[in-house]
């Protein structure tokens, strides 16, 4: 019997189930070796459980999810998230430093029909995750990748290296050298090419931070050398603002007293 495989929505754009269903060629070749038992996104299909591997999108922003994602994880032999919004909350997650009852009463005409959790969660909050594929959206060759890889029973291959190595192997100039722009390509996770400095503009962090990022030695950097802290502020509380190490960081910037001298060499 073939594998089977269990796709899954939670609070998020469908982004990722999309780079999925991008990969067009590939996918009939995954279609060939999985048993694609449930993806509403690309099927009517809807079969219960238990599911080889399955693949989860978006955060954890309800009662209800809370209760759903424990059901997968335990009917799930490998689950492994995808993008953003499953590995760190997404950028719904900027609810978590605000008041989110005072939203549902803004956007909301009838808020006392509306149920949903104080914060929006990344997946691993509430269950045990085997792997994870970072990105907003995730990047479609690296999720083909990690499914072919685990198809074969290895482990999924993910680059754990800076954006920046991306940049060097393309030959992109620095913006942040060039122009003095700040760009977390030096403590951000790559996979995505190197898009938006090739574009000739600062990473926005889409893939998150990489493994051991050094955010105080960078923010430090980019004040002294002109970076007001409430410029970093929304550049690090964006679509993955809510993982511990951007977090961490924004929150430091975001209490930082304004007449505080900066301190470090260049990143």
């Amino acid at each position: 019997m073939r594998p089977r495989l269990g796709v899954f929505k939670f609070a998020s754009c469908d982004g990722c189930q999309l780079a999925l269903l991008d990969a067009e060629d590939e996918l009939l070749a995954i279609a060939g070796e999985l048993d694609v038992a449930f993806f509403p996104e690309a099927s009517s299909r809807l079969d219960p459980g238990p599911y080889d591997l399955a693949l989860v999108e978006g955060s954890i922003t309800t009662a209800e999810d809370e209760a759903r994602i424990r059901q997968i994880r335990a009917e799930s032999k490998t689950l492994m998230t995808m993008g953003a919004c499953a590995t760190a909350g997404g950028i719904q997650a900027l609810r978590n430093w605000a008041d989110c009852k005072e939203f549902v009463r803004a956007v909301y005409p009838s808020p006392q029909f509306i149920r949903t959790l104080a914060t929006s969660t990344p997946v691993q909050d509430h269950v045990r995750v085997d792997f994870e594929l970072r990105g907003c959206p995730v990047d479609t060759r690296q999720l083909v990748g990690a499914i072919g890889d685990l198809l074969r029973g290895c482990r999924p291959r993910i680059p754990a290296h800076s954006v920046c190595l991306e940049c060097k192997r393309r030959g992109h100039v620095c913006v942040t050298v060039a122009r003095g722009e700040p760009c977390l390509g030096p403590v951000t996770q790559a996979g995505c090419g190197a898009l938006c400095p090739g574009c000739d503009r600062g990473c926005y962090g889409c893939f998150g931070p990489k493994t051991q990022p050094n955010l105080q030695s960078l923010t430090d950097w980019f004040v002294a050398h002109g970076s007001p802290p409430a410029q970093l502020v929304p550049l690090l509380r964006n679509f993955n603002g809510f993982a511990p190490a951007f977090r961490e960081a924004s929150d430091r910037l975001e209490a930082r007293p304004p007449a505080e001298p900066a301190t470090g060499d260049a990143p």
